[in-house]
Formats: C-alpha cells, sequence, structure tokens
C-alpha cells in the first residue's frame, strides 16, 4: 500500500459522523492536492474498511458510479447520520463539511506547506 493511500484512509477514517469532506479535500490534506481521482479509486477500493460514504464531490453531489457503493447506498449511509440529501443526491456541503482544526491537522502530520493552505480554505 502507498503511503498517499494510507494517508487518505487515515484522513478519510477522521471525517466525524454527521459530517463530509470533498474528495479534493481530502487529497489536500493527505498532502497531494489535485489528486481527487486517485482519493475516488482508493475509497473504492477499500470501502469495506473506511466511512466512504462521507466524501463527496465539491459541487454537494453524491457522485458515485461504483456498483458496490453506489449513490443510493451512500445517500442511506448520510441520511443515517442526519446528513440531509436530496433526492436529486444533492447535499449542502457548507452546512456538513467537516473543517478540522488546526490540533486535527497537526495529529495528521500534514505538511507545514499544506498546512495554511487548508486553514484557509476549510476553516470556520
Amino acid at each position: 500500500m502507498s503511503k498517499f493511500t494510507e494517508k487518505v484512509l487515515e484522513v478519510v477514517n477522521k471525517i466525524p459522523k454527521g459530517t463530509v469532506a470533498s474528495y479534493g479535500q481530502v487529497s489536500l490534506i493527505a498532502g497531494i492536492p489535485r489528486a481527487a481521482l486517485q482519493v475516488g479509486w482508493i475509497l473504492h477500493q477499500y470501502g469495506e474498511t473506511t466511512p466512504w460514504w462521507r466524501v463527496i464531490n465539491n459541487a454537494g453531489r453524491i457522485s458515485t458510479k461504483c456498483i458496490e457503493h453506489h449513490a443510493s447506498l451512500q445517500k442511506k449511509h448520510l441520511e443515517a447520520e442526519n446528513v440531509k440529501v436530496t433526492p436529486k443526491l444533492k447535499i449542502d456541503i457548507e452546512k456538513y463539511r467537516w473543517r478540522p482544526n488546526p490540533n486535527e491537522l497537526k495529529k495528521l502530520k500534514l505538511d507545514e506547506k499544506y498546512l495554511e493552505e487548508v486553514l484557509n480554505t476549510y476553516s470556520l
């Protein structure tokens, strides 16, 4: 398993119940910005061991096309965590977005060059 895969899984496992993160947000926190597509592939591969349903696209839509982790299953999981999902699979991402605090980011050992970007982009 690559270090990036390990870091993506670590980040996704930190997303609290009732919140979501975008694929790009996860890739940035994992230390490789603009690797959103790879995050999707990693979640597809490790969906049985991680809360993959808490990751959505940055437009606030469920966009999975996976047979094993299909959109209606993701909707069901999110609604079970009290995340409101519209019939068109839309979520108010800013309302439910996970906004890790600096201490959480330090525990993830985020590279200093990305720490400021994460805090500026996703802080409260």
